[in-house]
């Protein structure tokens, strides 16, 4: 797909590596749908007019079905259509398996998993119609590996795997493509704030000793709207951590 003058809605966009992702698409010539919560800033949207595209913001709740189905309709009737959609909107709720409830396990689903369902489920139908569409998914290495007081976070995101999965079995042969991306430990806020000698067990854990960037991410979901012939797939991004024999 040639990505310039197509629109991508990249969910959680405002901050993190769906800023990123959202940057690297605009770069590429691509009009843009910011998303999150709460209202985007003029301030977040004036910084995308460098790249000479069309930019939007679009704020709600991807885990409320109707909410999902809202936005993607205001998008299409704003930009004509959404040929791109980058589920990246997630959340976590880390806490030992003995010391979760039920609502700390069931929300952490709702946004990661049901909000990407959600979000899919409202874009496939115009996508199909077009015959043309690219979803990527963002997943990460504790969905393949699994990651001590991350049961729920873990959950989701293996769950997004087979979601990725099934659903990309279901529309390849409408020309719709439906990708994963499993980042490992990526520069962010959260990782800023981790203490040095805990980042540095981090670090020893990856065979190309550092920690990736946002940027690093958004060059894969680059490389997967573009790509035609790649399909069901989940590309790990994680400096060699998850590497099989």
């Amino acid at each position: 797909m040639d990505i310039k003058g197509k629109n991508v809605f990249v969910t959680g966009s405002t901050r993190g590596i769906g800023l990123a992702i959202a940057k690297a698409f605009a770069q590429a010539g691509s009009h843009v749908i910011l998303n999150g919560r709460s209202e985007i800033s003029d301030e977040l949207l004036q910084s995308f007019e460098p790249y000479g595209v069309t930019v939007i913001g679009i704020s709600g709740d991807i885990s409320d079905g109707q909410d999902a189905k809202r936005m993607i309709a205001e998008a299409i009737d704003t930009l004509g259509s959404v040929d791109i959609l980058v589920n990246n909107a997630g959340i976590t709720n880390d806490k030992l398996l003995l010391k979760m409830t039920e609502a700390d396990f069931e929300s952490v689903l709702k946004v990661n998993l049901t909000g990407a369902f959600n979000m899919t489920q409202a874009v496939l139908k115009p996508m199909s119609k077009a015959r043309q569409g690219a979803i990527i998914n963002l997943s990460s290495v504790v969905g393949l590996m699994g990651n001590v007081g991350q049961a729920n976070y873990a959950a989701s995101k293996a769950g997004l795997i087979g979601f990725t999965k099934s659903v990309a079995r279901e529309v390849a042969g409408r020309g719709v493509r439906v990708n994963a991306i499993a980042p490992g430990f990526i520069a962010s806020d959260m990782t800023d704030a981790i203490p040095d000698k805990m980042k540095d067990a981090m670090i020893a854990q990856v065979p190309m000793k550092r920690i990736g960037t946002a940027e690093e991410v958004a060059g894969v979901a680059l490389f997967l709207a573009q790509q035609e012939y790649v399909t069901g797939q989940v590309i790990t991004i994680d400096g060699g951590m998850t590497m099989q024999g």
